[in-house]
């Protein structure tokens, strides 16, 4: 019995001694491979870095070296915090901060539309009155002789020596003296005199004396101040000729102008606030008590009345005002969503806002209601709460362009080709065979150029010298601009369309290693981004409302461009006050002679020259 136990213990021996040599042999071979492997991936990922430019992103090169565009040396491309959504774009804090971007978070405000007009203070019309002379004759004498000087009614205004009067005068005396006989007559001579407002007293004071008067006094009919003077010392005058006109200030109407756009919004009885330039400080407030029921030919403007006392004589006709109409949109005692203009692209028939989600960007199309001033209401789309982007929206939707995911002009996404992506960049390409691939970090990277974010581009007037090379490059990008201008001038969609294109190729062959001097270099790096960003929109639309609102962008850069470099002739820089919902946009243009690439033939002529660039 104890052999046979003996023999038991022996052979559990033998097996937990295998289990153990197994598990030496066979586990512990498998984790020194696992950390081989795991070497080995970190091996290769730091084979495989990524290098980009800080300024143009969508370079990818597989070592380090210079960007094959602008000369700048590459940076490693930061690919942490990635995007989770392959659509989302993603930029870091800091680089929100270098591109000046802003967000807000959607809330429910009361919808109140805010209509700004402007306007002047006019003499009420119903308080204007025409002085004339009630006797023919010649002026002599002048007692109010400048405008603007009171009278009051009854006042002698002038004196006329009238012959035909001083006749009827002597008929007057001579059928008096036959009255008795003829009083008829008598009566006849007295109403002639009187119909020249030859009072009674004055009747009886010839009738008195025995002789004519041979000058009669013009009386003020009412009281006011002169307004116009229309008659000199010396002149004749005819019955019933104006020689003065009196305007009672005590009342005045302020007009103010409504464009067509607005006169939906504007109804008599609503209330204005408004100031007047003159009187800083103090705002007044009233009711539009009439609107013009006509619209006026050649400004295509109407006039909304606004009545107003002045016993105290502050308000002078022709003074500038400047007023607001506030509009309560919403439902009695309801709040709509609202969103800042500046948050929305507008393509003409999408409406699009970017939303910011964990430290991505992604686009979204809304369904947008009526705009409140710098705002919009919002009926679809945007849920309480949601953070959108309020300022950069269109530096972001031109990053989001080039790097093939949804935009605004591209909602199914996919690569765009820039002026610089049929460059042959070097190095290898990666897997999907594409060198130029837009970087979801382009703006994370941003901070290693910091120097040249840091650029003041908000005062762009002063001339940098640039080599003649640069310059014959970027005058044929000036040239196309031209065209461009002239063909929404013309109404020409079509042709504008296609000469966006061919301004983006003028835009590719120029060489920017020829900008060795660094303030140019940095200047035109930023400029050629939003110079790309909106010919790219152009091009890709046919819709000449959306076209002409990028042109808007285009010129707003190229003027700064011009201005800096020159194009080696004289430059008009011209301005629409009535564009972009009357804010105003200028244009470049080599002639003197308005042609208003924003409105077309429909206004061909609105704008004026704002200034001469050499």
């Amino acid at each position: 019995m104890k052999a046979k136990n003996k023999k038991l213990l022996k052979m559990a021996g033998i097996l937990v001694i295998g289990f153990l040599l197994g598990w030496l042999l066979f586990g512990g071979a498998e984790k020194k491979e696992d950390k081989l492997g795991e070497n080995h991936d970190h091996s290769d990922a730091a084979v495989g870095e990524i290098w980009t430019c800080s300024m143009h992103p969508q370079i990818r090169m597989n070592e380090p070296g210079s960007c094959p565009i602008c000369g700048m040396t590459l940076i490693p491309l930061d690919t942490e915090g990635a995007a989770a959504d392959p659509n989302a774009y993603q930029m870091s804090e800091n680089a929100m901060k270098l591109a000046n971007i802003s967000t807000v978070v959607v809330g429910k405000s009361d919808a109140n539309k805010e209509i700004r007009l402007n306007g002047k203070v006019q003499v009420d019309e119903r308080h204007a009155y025409s002085q004339s002379t009630h006797i023919p004759g010649r002026i002599e004498k002048i007692t109010v002789n400048f405008t603007g000087e009171k009278v009051g009614r009854g006042q002698t205004l002038a004196t006329v020596y009238s012959p035909e009067l001083v006749t009827a005068q002597e008929e007057l005396l001579q059928a008096a003296s036959i009255k008795e006989s003829q009083p008829e007559l008598f009566e006849a001579a007295q109403e002639k005199l009187r119909n020249w407002k030859i009072s009674q007293a004055q009747i009886d004071q010839i009738l008195a004396n025995g002789k004519a008067i041979q000058r009669f006094s013009i009386r003020a009919d009412v009281n006011g101040v002169v307004t116009k003077k229309m008659v000199e010392l010396g002149d004749y005058v005819e019955r019933g000729m104006p020689i003065y006109e009196i305007s009672d200030l005590s009342k005045v109407w302020v007009l103010f102008d409504l464009y067509e756009s607005e006169l939906a919004w504007i109804k008599e009885g609503s209330e204005i606030e408004y100031t007047v330039k003159s009187l800083p400080g103090e705002t007044f407030t009233g009711k539009i008590s009439f609107i013009d029921p006509l619209i006026n030919s050649q400004t295509r403007v109407a006039s909304a009345r606004v009545e107003v006392s002045n016993k105290d004589g502050r308000l002078k006709p022709e003074m500038f005002v400047s007023g607001i109409v506030k509009n309560k949109i919403g439902k009695v005692d309801s709040k709509e969503i609202v969103i800042p203009k500046t948050a929305v692209l507008w393509t003409g028939k999408r409406s699009v806002v970017y939303i910011k989600e964990g430290s991505g960007f992604k686009m979204r199309e809304i369904t947008l209601g009526p705009a409140l001033g710098d705002a919009y209401i919002v009926k679809d789309g945007l849920e309480i709460g949601e953070e959108i982007v309020s300022n950069g929206t269109f530096t972001i939707d031109a990053a989001v362009q080039l790097s093939g995911r949804p935009s605004m002009m591209n909602p199914e996404g996919g690569a765009v080709a820039t002026g610089h992506a049929g460059m042959d960049m070097g190095g290898d390409k990666d897997e999907k065979g594409s060198k130029t691939e837009m970087s979801a970090e382009e703006m994370k990277n941003m901070d290693n150029s910091k120097k040249v974010n840091d650029t003041d581009h908000t005062k762009m007037e002063k001339r940098i010298v640039v080599s003649t090379a640069f310059k014959n490059q970027f005058k044929k990008v000036f040239e196309q601009y031209i065209l461009l201008k002239d063909a929404f001038a013309k109404d020409d969609n079509n042709f504008a369309q296609k000469t966006a294109k061919e301004l983006l190729n003028a835009m590719a062959k120029i060489d920017m290693k020829l900008l060795t001097n660094n303030d140019a270099h940095n200047h035109w790096m930023l400029i050629s981004k939003e110079l790309n960003a909106s010919a790219t929109s152009i091009s890709k639309t046919s819709d000449i409302a959306v076209q002409r609102n990028h042109f808007k962008h285009l010129s707003a850069h190229l003027i700064k461009a011009v201005k800096l470099f020159g194009v080696d002739q004289k430059v008009y820089e011209e301005f629409c006050p009535m564009a972009d919902d009357s804010k105003g946009a200028y244009w470049l243009s080599l002639s003197k002679e308005i042609k208003n690439p924003y409105f077309g033939k429909a206004m061909i002529d609105c704008g004026e020259i704002k200034s001469t660039i050499e």
